[in-house]
């Protein structure tokens, strides 16, 4: 592996003397970005404003480049380090490319004057980051999307070995968190930049982090690769997490299940019953579901959400065990959905549950179900 460019060990950060985490243990390396996770108030922006000095540290060791960071000149640093903080800046009377630009200021006199190495980096910056067409534009009139991208090209701007990000997608929509994560993503391997960043968004670590430092309870929890971080039952501990559910291996959210006798039987797979188990649940109507394949696509979620579930270990098909004991939970209910409409050799015992059901009258639409279960 790379040899980190910012390091901090035995490092203890807080306020006014008062430790807020103690003992960190941390590295930029080139080319990875390293992720912070963990409760609101967990401590994460103090870490991550100690390491850009705007914090001093209580205890331990920061150094950049092998020097100690608290040797070196605020002008130095910013020719190594680039920062993005929590907060939305509103500088006046500045258009995107001013606000490019003054990433440059590190490497001006102290008169600020721009040279023309200097005005061809900031086009360039702008260039990577694809905000060429906003030169002109008034920072303080552009959407968040675009002052993400703008304060990012800022940072790229002054030619960093390392980028410390806070929260960098918190005020983004879908497709802008995506476009800026896939965009930053292309400049680490690009530019082999080293980042450090907080998010709140679990499943965006998960798909773009290569380690990931987990914070709580005052300490530095977990560190490692997002396979290592993501296991069972993890995140739910780390978050205190009483009602709902994470799933480690999709980084998908779920809701608590309804609790109580089944008043719904759901005959789903290969992620057909997703949406019904969801609807179930936000009309809080207690269901179980089978008969389910360990590992099929339905799985996470029925096993979340519903009161009862009936399984099948994967890769087999399913047995007269389990077709039995979906058989006797389904006689019980009220109505039966069938979203599942493909059959198989694997599966093919569901189409039994499904004759089954229409047999005894039991079958019957989602969009009737609620008549049904008033009547």
């Amino acid at each position: 592996m790379k040899e980190p460019i910012l390091f901090a060990e035995h490092l203890n950060v807080g306020y006014k003397g008062e430790i807020v985490i103690g003992d960190i243990r941390l590295e930029a390396v080139p080319g990875q970005i390293l992720t912070l996770i963990g409760p609101n108030g967990a401590g994460k922006s103090t870490i991550l404003k100690t390491i850009t000095r705007q914090l001093d540290p209580i205890g331990g060791v920061i150094t950049l480049e092998g020097k100690d960071l608290k040797t070196l000149k605020e002008r130095d640093i910013a020719k190594s380090v680039a920062a993005v903080l929590t907060g939305r800046p509103t500088p006046e009377l500045m258009t995107c490319w001013d606000v490019v630009s003054s990433g440059r200021y590190p490497y001006t006199g102290r008169l600020g004057i721009l040279s023309q190495h200097d005005r061809e980096k900031t086009e360039e910056a702008m260039a990577l980051v694809r905000v060429e067409s906003l030169r002109e534009r008034d920072f303080n009139q552009i959407s968040d999307g675009q002052r993400q991208r703008v304060l990012l090209a800022r940072a790229i701007c002054q030619e960093p070995r390392v980028l410390i990000m806070d929260e960098p997608t918190s005020f983004l929509d879908i497709k802008h968190k995506l476009d800026f994560l896939t965009l930053l993503r292309e400049l680490v391997h690009s530019k082999d930049l080293a980042v450090i960043l907080s998010l709140h968004e679990l499943d965006l670590a998960q798909r773009y982090a290569d380690r990931i430092l987990c914070v709580r309870d005052g300490r530095v929890d977990r560190i490692g690769t997002p396979e290592e971080v993501f296991s069972e039952g993890y995140i739910e501990e780390l978050y205190g997490v009483e009602r709902g559910s994470f799933d480690a291996l999709f980084g998908n959210v779920e809701s608590e299940a309804v609790i109580g006798d089944p008043l719904v039987f759901v005959i789903g797979g290969g992620g057909s019953g997703i949406p019904v188990y969801r609807r179930l649940q936000r009309q809080r109507i207690p269901f179980a579901a089978g008969v389910i394949h360990e590992g099929d696509l339905d799985y996470p979620v029925a096993k979340a959400l519903s009161a009862r579930l009936v399984t099948q270990e994967a890769y087999g098909p399913i047995g007269p065990a389990a077709l039995r004991e979906a058989e006797e939970i389904m006689l019980r209910c009220r109505a039966v959905l069938c979203p599942l409409t493909r059959f198989g050799p694997m599966n093919e015992e569901n189409l039994r549950l499904r004759e089954l059901a229409a047999e005894r009258g039991l079958l019957t639409e989602p969009d009737r179900l609620e008549d049904l279960l008033n009547s």
